[in-house]
């Protein structure tokens, strides 16, 4: 598809702007629904439109993982493991003791959200490593489909989705742990304090407004930080695509090799920070 689209900068901008385009569902203006044919439709769309390809990657992935799972538990002996069950005991065994270490509360919820985060995002970001034409080229030419992003972490309204239920979490916990009123005493009578009551009125505005911004700022950032750098992989991925043939391995392999480590971190700071606002929101003080 590449060698199609290298004649000029217009062709180079169309493959860019294909492959950044996602297989869109959604309300046409005149009424009807269906998938959208251009990048125009699926803007017009508007917000109750769903991108069908991230929904399909990510639900299958995370059909493998816990699939992979089961498997390994059905299959789990007490003698000498195998290859699978080495694998899902090294990673529960790893996701446990970075629980351990940052989070001071019961991990019996904390613990099985870190493992699935990990590994989840571990599977869709990976899929960045596919060929950046294989797949749509492949679906358009057997099922005429024309849009197809396979990485779902470069849809921000997946990252955005997954950070936003970290915050709801948070939410949850900080009040159950706290009570509502505890949780609305953190949000104002922190960072500044007084043991003057008129001084404490005064500053709950301040602290509430510094309190808040911190609050909301950790999903946007959190969602935001992992969907900027898959998003930034696959653009690079495209652009050597455009290149000439000759050119395109001395660049891809290596991109490719250095990208595993970008895959793997993102991975793990994303449920890192889970693990972290988990245990503030359990936190008493």
């Amino acid at each position: 598809m590449a060698s199609e689209t290298t004649g000029g900068q217009i062709d180079a901008t169309a493959y860019i702007k294909h492959h950044l385009q996602n297989l869109t569902w959604g309300q046409h203006p005149d009424g009807h629904w269906g998938i959208a044919h251009s990048a125009q439709e699926a803007s017009d769309m508007g917000f109750w439109s769903i991108n069908l390809d991230s929904m399909f990657w990510s639900i299958s992935l995370g059909c493998l993982f816990c699939l992979f799972f089961w498997l390994c538990a059905r299959k789990a002996t007490t003698g000498v493991p195998g290859r699978f069950q080495n694998v899902a005991e090294s990673m529960v065994e790893f996701v446990d003791n970075t629980v351990k270490e940052s989070f001071h509360g019961k991990r019996d919820f904390v613990g099985p959200l870190a493992l699935t985060i990990a590994v989840w995002i571990f599977l869709m970001n990976l899929m960045d490593l596919v060929p950046i034409d294989f797949v749509p080229e492949a679906l358009k030419r057997g099922l005429g489909i024309e849009y197809m992003k396979i990485v779902p972490t470069t849809d921000v309204n997946v990252t955005m989705g997954m950070s936003l239920s970290v915050f709801a979490l948070m939410l949850y916990f900080s009040v159950k742990m706290k009570g509502a009123k505890g949780f609305m005493a953190e949000l104002t009578m922190h960072p500044f304090s007084a043991d003057n009551k008129v001084v404490q009125i005064i500053l709950i505005p301040i602290n509430f407004f510094l309190e808040i911004v911190s609050l909301i700022s950790k999903p946007i950032s959190l969602g935001l930080r992992l969907f900027g750098n898959l998003y930034a992989g696959e653009l690079i991925f495209i652009l050597i695509a455009l290149l000439p043939a000759f050119a395109q391995p001395w660049l891809s392999v290596p991109w490719a090799i250095f990208h595993i480590l970008v895959i793997v971190l993102q991975a793990f700071i994303f449920m890192m920070l889970t693990i972290v606002y988990m245990n503030m929101a359990h936190e008493q003080h």
